[in-house]
């Protein structure tokens, strides 16, 4: 039998009668109440033992968990979450979008999902201050708009991340890059070359980044800056994670990302990883790029190589009012590489171009093609891409790899590791 929404909110208030509001209740104890509700609930209404147990822990999520929504965070297979108010919701699942079947009791109880939220990262979101990005304790990606600025009613968007981070290994096995091309990564992230990953919204940007930093050596010092901390870097003992804070109405100042690159340098960085640029930070990371922080990563939202540039050129402007010679020299000096990742039509997510910066040209940055992602018309099928990433150029700068201890073959145009 189904039970209805108006004797949910009966059972609800009974399990809350009963809560010791005087102490703090371990989950335990607040399952062990629902269940004695459930108990009492079954013996006046008949209920399967499978209803009994879905309707259990839907009563725990709505006292002690994210309600709705708890259900779609447990489920693995789920990479997105997007609450349009309290009636509408949808997730993403295969690449694929779906409006789930479930939504909140009222928009209050969505207000106390959104408070609980924020409140695990130490965030506020009020009238006053209506859009917030926030984490989840899993580590999952929130960003929140308040209604009246939602129109329909407070929207909630949740990036979830995997238990485990995604390596380098998982991506080749995923066909998102190709053995030859993460190979020559990892030679350019040992030999301290300044990598700049690019990419359209939901191309797998903080996945790539995080998967690169596997290849930057554990004895290294590192510093990772992030307004929303998502990075997972594994096996880095000498790590320091940085994160925003955004001000509030109590006059807590707020800590941006420009005031967080100024202190990581004063902080003995070997490595400086930035989440990504969005504004006059950018000028910062150049900066650092070009004082000796080599082999230092960054991430920002563009459409190809060639449009990242251009965005750079003009989030340096926001930060200071300079020549555009000058910022272009600034960007050819400081990145060596840039990655450009996309999303396919059959959803996949792949690395669509690798390119090295060889320098300005009649006052245009030159950009020398390494990697480009070429699909393969024939033997598609199911909708699915099917393509290679093919090698359409030799690396030129080779300065920081022969420092490293490469070298270049004589017998091809690759580079080898020389004996120490």
């Amino acid at each position: 039998m189904k039970v209805s929404e108006e004797e949910i909110r009966h059972l609800q208030k009974r399990v809350m009668d009963r809560m010791d509001m005087t102490k703090e209740l371990a989950d335990d104890e607040v399952y062990s109440l629902v269940e004695e509700i459930l108990e009492e609930y079954t013996r006046e209404r008949m209920l399967a033992l499978r209803e009994r147990e879905k309707l259990g822990q839907f009563l725990f999520n709505s006292l002690r968990k994210l309600d709705v929504l708890q259900e779609l965070l447990e489920d693995s297979a789920i990479t997105e979450i997007m609450v349009n108010g309290a009636e509408h919701i949808f997730y993403e699942k295969g690449g694929r979008v779906f409006e789930s079947d479930k939504r909140f009791s009222s928009r209050e109880k969505l207000d106390d999902v959104i408070q609980q939220m924020v409140a695990e990262s130490n965030r506020m979101v009020n009238e006053a201050s209506p859009i917030v990005d926030a984490r989840l304790s899993d580590g999952s990606r929130v960003n929140i708009v308040l209604a009246p600025i939602s129109l329909d009613g407070s929207a909630i968007s949740i990036r979830k991340f995997p238990e485990k981070p995604i390596r380098m290994e998982d991506l080749i096995r995923m066909e998102a890059i190709s053995q030859e091309a993460a190979d020559l990564l990892q030679m350019l992230v040992l030999s301290g070359y300044n990598i700049f990953v690019c990419g359209g919204t939901g191309s797998g940007k903080t996945t790539f980044l995080n998967a690169l930093s596997q290849y930057i050596p554990r004895e290294e010092r590192i510093i990772t800056i992030e307004d929303s901390a998502e990075l997972q870097l594994l096996d880095k003992p000498n790590l320091v994670r940085l994160e925003t804070r955004n001000v509030n109405t109590a006059g807590v100042a707020a800590i941006t990302i420009r005031d967080l690159i100024k202190t990581a340098l004063r902080m003995r960085p070997e490595r400086i990883i930035v989440g990504e640029c969005r504004g006059a930070e950018a000028l910062d990371v150049l900066q650092a790029m070009n004082t000796g922080h080599d082999g230092s990563l960054s991430t920002g939202h563009a459409n190809s190589n060639r449009d990242m540039l251009s965005r750079l050129e003009t989030m340096v402007l926001m930060g200071m009012d300079l020549p555009l010679a000058a910022i272009r020299s600034q960007i050819a000096s400081g990145i060596d590489i840039l990655v450009h990742l996309g999303r396919l039509r059959d959803k996949s997510r792949r690395v669509l171009s690798i390119a090295e910066i060889t320098g300005i040209s009649d006052g245009e940055i030159r950009i020398h093609e390494l990697y480009a992602f070429q699909e393969i018309k024939k033997g598609s099928r199911q909708g699915k891409v099917h393509g290679r990433l093919k090698q359409v150029g030799t690396l030129q700068d080779i300065e920081k790899c022969e420092r490293a201890g490469y070298a270049r073959r004589e017998e091809s145009n690759g580079l080898q590791k020389l004996p120490m």
